[in-house]
């Protein structure tokens, strides 16, 4: 009993399809995003009560809503950013949530993925969105620069590109931002459903790496956006978990990693992995410790992880290139929370071990970690 145990402490039962929870910054309150029956666009606002959940405010829109985030708001306005199943992306206050702050048509998809950065990191550039899309593309949004991306990373036009080629498309499943340690550096990654993995370099507007995984990448997350890259997580279909080392870029054969390819298989109470691979939907970060990370997996169970670093990060090959080490992974806990997957997940960024998960058998749970502040 002296490691972290995964507890939950409430559970509440929507009437819709969870796609989305996220805290509200500085408060006890969360957000729930998601689809209704008739694909209304549906967002809850609940708040921690002692032993309840209690909801605040629910908002409905035409268009079902996919992802959601904070990161491009200053914590006096908390403003919203959603991408939703029509390709809009559009930036709420949750004081006044009928009327969107900004509303634009991003893609000609479904937004599947979202981040953003700026909005509370000192000297680290300006606030900006990043989305992706079932249209293969990647944009880049700055809500003060009106309704065009700042950047756009979209895949060429092919021959004959209308409704009958429109497949031929990768649809990008993960976005997140990184390396952004001063007002000049930042940095993409984005994964594909075919396992592409790419890194543009918004500075020099150019795909500094690529590489392709075996799987459909289904999360991405570095361990922090505002420091230069240190990890990198990736998460893909068939339970495949990956720790890249951002630290050092070989020439020609990249980043190094390590792997783990039982990450989405379900987890007894007595520790025993069985069952089918299956999917590892998102992986999410400790705010206070970036070595430690939790998976959400396809069985229904949350994995927390524990990342080793190697003695020496560093080594030089023949011809005197620096190359990285990959370290260790180390499960530290798991718990089984439901009989569906467990797709979204959110640490609290204030209280260490508080968290909201949503799973797909329509509902939400507030979790407690307990002993985090040991690993």
């Amino acid at each position: 009993m002296d490691k972290p145990q995964l507890i939950e402490h409430l559970h509440e039962a929507m009437n819709y399809t969870v796609y989305d929870t996220k805290w509200i910054p500085l408060s006890a309150k969360f957000v729930v995003l998601g689809s209704k029956p008739n694909s209304h666009g549906i967002l809850d606002i609940y708040e921690l009560n002692e032993d309840k959940l209690v909801k605040v405010k629910s908002v409905e829109k035409k268009a079902a809503f996919k992802c959601g985030t904070f990161g491009a708001s200053s914590l006096r306005n908390r403003h919203l950013a959603i991408g939703d199943f029509e390709g809009r992306l559009q930036v709420l206050d949750l004081e006044r949530p009928d009327m969107a702050v900004y509303n634009v048509k991003a893609h000609s998809g479904i937004i599947n993925c979202i981040d953003a950065i700026g909005g509370t990191q000192l000297e680290c550039g300006a606030p900006e969105i990043v989305t992706g899309s079932r249209d293969g593309a990647v944009k880049v949004w700055d809500i003060r620069q009106g309704q065009e991306p700042v950047v756009d990373i979209s895949p060429p036009p092919q021959m004959g590109d209308g409704i009958n080629r429109s497949n031929l498309r990768r649809d990008c499943w993960a976005v997140t931002f990184g390396n952004t340690y001063n007002e000049q550096e930042r940095i993409v990654a984005a994964g594909y459903d075919n396992g592409d993995l790419k890194l543009f370099d918004l500075r020099a507007l150019a795909v500094r790496w690529e590489a392709t995984i075996k799987n459909g990448i289904c999360g991405l997350e570095f361990d922090r956006r505002d420091i230069p890259m240190n990890k990198l997580a990736v998460t893909t279909l068939e339970g495949g978990l990956l720790v890249y080392d951002m630290r050092t870029q070989h020439p020609s054969k990249g980043f190094s990693w390590v792997e783990e390819r039982n990450a989405g298989r379900s987890v007894g109470s007595n520790g025993v992995i069985s069952g089918p691979k299956a999917t590892v939907w998102t992986v999410r970060h400790v705010p206070q410790n970036r070595d430690v990370f939790l998976t959400g997996g396809g069985t229904g169970s949350i994995r927390l992880w524990k990342y080793e670093y190697p003695d020496r990060r560093v080594i030089e090959d023949a011809d005197g290139n620096k190359e990285g080490v990959a370290g260790k992974l180390h499960m530290v806990s798991a718990v089984t929370l439901s009989s569906q997957p467990v797709h979204s997940f959110d640490w609290h960024p204030d209280k260490l071990g508080l968290a909201v998960a949503g799973a797909f058998d329509q509902s939400v749970r507030v979790l407690i970690t307990t002993k985090l502040n040991t690993l």
